[in-house]
């Protein structure tokens, strides 16, 4: 077991807060923020779209070098993560950056290696595979809610640093990424998934059993962070305390982890097009259009 000298989340005795330190306080005029503290939004929007750019510039990179990455999102339910992925994917080529979101596992999953249904998931050369939770779910879930045994548990524990130093040896680049949530903030978002119909369907039997079972999630997440932040592999924390702040710190720290070279095609130059003679459109009639509503 080690660990690096990553910030590594420490809940207080009341198990109030994951976050260590309070982010800083916003300098006087700073014209990215709000009286608040809060990312004015032109600012972070135009940031926004600077990243994806560089996002876009990786994936190139990822195709041309014929690279391997892997990114591991994990962390609290509502603490942001899925927000942070659909901002990576947004303008990115999905048939090189994928999500990896597993379900609950079939009868026969359950009766392999632990390890096997996650590995049939890893990228090719040239992709980029985002896992929204990945094979950490048993170090968590699993083992705060009783799907595993002690024993499964402990092998876990065991055996996921060699798993994690073979998949860097073969040449992958790992990142793995928490994120850190208050308990009054990770409340208010649940709240507000309840409240609203287009956000209910995130708001899982699990999430709301996992409530009452905070300081539990807490213990096995600072186990898991004993066993598994290691040097080649390390864990980075992402304070999601505020969804648009995290968002833009882990696709900047995305960005400076993948050492790439600007290989961005320049503007396209398309050709006249050439017209056809001859061609004649069946009538209209003879179609079924989609009704327009609007």
């Amino acid at each position: 077991m080690s660990k690096n000298n990553n910030e590594i989340e420490v809940e207080n005795d009341q198990g109030n807060s994951e976050n260590s330190q309070k982010p800083g306080t916003v300098p006087k005029m700073d014209y990215r923020y709000t009286k608040k503290g809060k990312l004015k939004k032109e600012f972070y929007e135009s940031e926004l779209l600077r990243l994806q750019e560089e996002m876009v510039k990786i994936q190139y990179w990822v195709k041309d070098q014929n690279l391997r990455v892997v990114i591991v999102f994990e962390g609290r339910d509502a603490a942001g993560k899925g927000g942070t992925i659909k901002r990576i994917t947004e303008r990115t080529n999905p048939r090189v950056v994928r999500t990896v979101a597993l379900g609950i596992p079939s009868d026969r999953e359950k009766n392999q290696w632990y390890f096997q249904r996650w590995v049939a998931h890893l990228p090719a050369g040239g992709e980029i595979a985002i896992f929204d939770r990945s094979w950490y779910t048993r170090a968590i879930t699993e083992n705060v809610m009783g799907f595993c045994t002690e024993e499964q548990y402990r092998e876990f524990l065991r055996s996921c640093p060699q798993f994690e130093r073979m998949l860097v040896r073969s040449g992958t680049i790992l990142l793995k990424y928490w994120f850190s949530v208050s308990d009054e903030e990770q409340e208010r978002r649940f709240q507000i998934r309840s409240k609203d119909p287009r956000r209910r369907w995130k708001l899982s039997p699990m999430d709301i059993e996992s409530r009452s079972k905070w300081e539990d999630y807490s213990r096995a997440k600072d186990r898991m962070f004993d066993y598994t932040d290691i040097k080649q592999a390390p864990w980075f924390v992402v304070n999601s305390e505020d969804k648009k702040k995290a968002r833009l710190n882990c696709l900047s720290h995305i960005i400076s982890a993948i050492p790439h070279e600007d290989i961005l095609p320049g503007p396209i130059d398309l050709p006249p097009v050439v017209k056809g003679t001859g061609y004649v459109r069946p009538p209209f009639d003879e179609q079924t259009f989609v009704p327009e509503v609007y």
